[in-house]
């Protein structure tokens, strides 16, 4: 009887040793798809042009459409060299991906040629959207204008001012 037991006793465990070591397999592919890498160019650079500036301080807005509006002391002359325009850049990638902008957010400093004077330009602006998703590539390109606003001080020395380094416009898929 107690052989019957011990065998029983064995039987038993062997059933629960077969049981905890079953195992299971499942298997999984892998798999990965390269875009095309989204790009910018600069096409156009942005141009104010002429300001005229009394003893009050003012500033001018430059649309994306290139139109300016003049404040405060700031007039905009009819004679204009170097006719105002938007900045523009095309960017290109994947064909209708979206994509967000990424405008200055810190202050552009402009340095009046031969030093010295200075002016800030702020507060710019795209003609598509900078909120995620703002941007689509239609065929893999799009085209898009930025524009900004320029403080000018009372009594700003006359002269060309330029940035002695350019601002930077990003763009990345969403």
């Amino acid at each position: 009887m107690k052989r019957i037991k011990v065998i029983s006793s064995l039987l038993i465990m062997g059933a629960f040793v077969n049981n905890a070591s079953a195992q299971a397999t499942a298997t999984s592919s892998a798999s990965a798809t390269i875009v095309t890498p989204i790009s910018i160019s600069k096409t156009i650079d942005m141009v104010f042009g002429n300001l005229a500036v009394t003893s009050t301080s003012g500033t001018v807005v430059l649309s994306v459409a290139g139109g300016r509006t003049a404040t405060g002391g700031v007039t905009l002359p009819a004679t204009a060299s170097g006719s105002p325009t938007a900045a523009a850049f095309t960017v290109n990638g994947e064909g209708a991906y979206t994509y967000t902008i990424t405008l200055p957010s810190a202050d552009v400093i402009l340095t009046k040629s031969g030093g010295g004077a200075t002016m800030i330009v702020n507060t710019f602006t795209s003609s598509v959207s900078t909120a995620v998703g703002g941007g689509q590539l239609t065929a893999g390109t799009q085209n898009f204008t930025v524009g900004a606003t320029i403080h000018v001080t009372n009594g700003q020395a006359a002269g060309a001012y330029t940035t002695l380094t350019p601002f930077g416009v990003t763009v990345n898929y969403n």
